[in-house]
């Protein structure tokens, strides 16, 4: 058990502030729906009932598909995009491991390599797709809260409601995607250039303290 611990401490501890964050978020959430609806007179709802409605699924994937959005164009741009000097970006001027071609003869190399074919080439772009596939799936997620929410309120009001596609061009979707899209790519643009000239001793993202600003990498 010990060994586990060591070996997967990143990820269990990641995975058990998600378990919090997302508890403390259907507790709030649950909280601020109930109160928009005791303004307007309608019916509170339970927790269970809380997370099959459109404000649950709104507002939590529309995080989602700007985290994973951020991370598979990060994954895809930094293949052939440089900074010079960052901890994230690989070095213009060498040739990086991560770029070389698979061999199946190397000791312990994943089932794939072994494979090949084309479950190769999908084991090759892997970590793109899958960022990418959560995305989209978020994102479809995301909108069909923010409709489902949206057309709640206009029902209540007596308005018109909007089916998928016509809600696909409306600026409440587009607003709550390009409010976390921007600050996921203003956090990617802060680690790749304070990467250059700031340290953090022990970490990975980070250069060695007694690095020059302008070594690509760890």
């Amino acid at each position: 058990m010990k060994k586990f611990l060591r070996n997967n401490g990143l990820s269990l501890v990641f995975l058990v502030l998600f378990v919090l964050a997302m508890a403390g978020q259907s507790y709030t959430g649950l909280k601020q729906y109930n109160s928009e609806l005791q303004e307007t007179g309608r019916q509170q709802v339970k927790l269970l009932e809380y997370f099959s409605s459109g404000h649950f699924f709104e507002s939590t994937f529309e995080n989602w598909e700007s985290e994973f959005l951020q991370m598979g164009l990060f994954v895809v741009l930094s293949i052939f995009l440089y900074q010079k000097g960052s901890s994230e970006s690989k070095d213009p001027d060498k040739d990086e491991d991560v770029n070389r071609e698979p061999n199946p003869l190397r000791k312990n190399v994943p089932w794939p390599v072994k494979k090949g074919g084309l479950i190769l080439y999908v084991y090759t772009y892997s970590l793109s797709i899958t960022f990418f596939l959560f995305f989209v799936l978020s994102f479809l997620l995301h909108w069909y809260g923010s409709m489902t929410d949206y057309n709640e309120e206009q029902a209540f009001k007596g308005s018109q409601t909007q089916s998928a596609w016509q809600y696909l061009g409306n600026s409440k979707l587009w607003f709550e995607s390009f409010q976390n899209w921007q600050s996921e790519f203003l956090s990617i643009l802060g680690i790749v250039i304070f990467s250059i000239f700031l340290r953090q001793k022990g970490s990975p993202q980070s250069k060695p303290i007694d690095a020059p600003n302008s070594e690509t990498g760890d």
